[in-house]
């Protein structure tokens, strides 16, 4: 049985391409990690394959704002291609740095060529880099409810967000209708305010559903022995039942391509 390809992008100050790669194995991927610059030396490369991963990491070490320079350079040599695949219905996932670089070339809420930056990711509301594992909800409302692969069948997700400029803020002048795109397209809302977020939104699709960018990290909870309460409740006898909220979202985006 041919697996549907992943692409996903290394080097340059990305830090989670091998464990994406890998937790995208594990959903019944082909994961081919690519350094940007030999993606963004032959960009037709991205039509071969049926998702690209935009890994967690720091991307040219966050000069100027996290994911700008890594957005410049996929604006300058790949962004045609890559609104070509995103309109053949191709999935796109930006984690953490990559969410930030998706919001910077414009991709998200919208990913139409032209759409207008509405939204941006910038520093924590209490200045300092969060690493802790957090409690979300699925938006039943939103587009990632209806249209996006992603979330099927999930309601609470529980993953761990690792990251100093996670703040999602609407743009001071924006209009009602386009705030309404966002709260619309809001995939992932945390239970509680954990950097100040807009309406604690922790995660962005775009209206036809295929490009997701989510601030938690999915690739780190792929079994159950990552997450914190494992040991204790091992100890207990307690197991458990589902499967880990990471492999099943990346396996969602999955069965979407089989």
């Amino acid at each position: 049985m041919i697996r549907p390809r992943a692409i996903v992008l290394s080097g340059d100050g990305i830090n989670c391409s091998n464990e994406t790669a890998f937790a995208l194995e594990q959903a019944g991927f082909e994961a081919v990690i690519s350094h940007t610059s030999e993606l963004l030396a032959k960009p037709k490369q991205l039509l071969k394959s049926e998702l690209l991963a935009l890994p967690g990491g720091f991307s040219f070490g966050d000069e100027i704002a996290s994911g700008k320079v890594l957005a410049v350079k996929i604006r300058h040599r790949m962004l045609e291609v890559l609104h070509s695949y995103i309109e053949k219905g191709n999935l796109v996932l930006g984690i953490c740095n990559g969410f930030q670089t998706l919001v910077q070339l414009g991709l998200l809420p919208s990913s139409e060529e032209g759409s207008e930056s509405i939204v941006s990711l910038t520093h924590n509301s209490g200045g300092r880099f969060i690493n802790r594992w957090v409690e979300m909800t699925v938006n039943a409302d939103s587009a990632s409810k209806t249209s996006s692969p992603f979330f099927k069948g999930l309601d609470k997700i529980s993953l761990p967000i690792r990251h100093g400029e996670g703040r999602i803020q609407v743009r001071p002048d924006a209009k009602d209708e386009a705030v309404a795109i966002v709260n619309e397209r809001a995939a992932l809302n945390y239970d509680e305010d954990v950097n100040g977020s807009f309406e604690k939104i922790a995660a962005l699709t775009n209206g036809k559903g295929n490009v997701l960018g989510l601030m938690p990290h999915p690739e780190a909870y792929i079994r159950h022995s990552q997450h914190p309460a494992f040991p204790s409740l091992k100890r207990k006898g307690i197991t458990f039942e589902s499967m880990p909220d990471g492999l099943a979202i990346l396996k969602n985006a999955h069965a979407s391509l089989s």
